[in-house]
């Protein structure tokens, strides 16, 4: 592993431990050539996962964006990181476990948009309103209106 800091490729291992739901592995690091200390994650991938774009196009799955999305929905709400990190887990282990190795832009969001629903209403609804661009209040209106009379 480089190091972060100095770009050195000599880094030891002083400390690893298992995520809390046992599905990452944390490893504390320390630059043999810096001397910094820096964390890394370790997790099992089933499958390469690509996402269809609403253009067509595709790339490639992205953990990362999908948890910064999902945390800013729920900015400044009671939810901790770490169901944060749950909530990504499971949307990823849902995304594996279908088979599919493509995966469109719809089917995340509306994973998304489930979980979200049922930890935070607000951070549902302010996920929704980037998911689905929003550009009236009606369309909120709407949203809200659906939480209050589900299916």
């Amino acid at each position: 592993m480089r190091c972060p800091f100095c770009g050195h490729v000599d880094t030891q291992v002083k400390d690893t431990r298992p995520n809390e739901d046992g599905s990452s592995i944390r490893r504390r690091r320390s630059c043999a050539g810096c001397g910094q200390r820096f964390s890394t994650v370790e997790r099992v991938q089933l499958r390469d996962l690509t996402v269809i774009k609403v253009d067509g196009r595709k790339t490639a799955f992205d953990r990362d964006k999908l948890t910064r999305s999902i945390s800013v929905a729920l900015r400044k709400r009671p939810v901790p990181e770490e169901q944060i990190e749950l909530i990504v887990t499971g949307i990823v282990r849902n995304l594996e476990a279908s088979g599919d190795s493509e995966i469109s832009t719809e089917r995340i969001g509306t994973l998304a948009m489930n979980a979200l629903q049922a930890v935070d209403s607000v951070g549902y609804v302010r996920f929704a309103s980037v998911y689905r661009d929003f550009r009236e209040a009606r369309d909120f209106s709407e949203i809200i209106t659906s939480l209050d009379n589900p299916g």
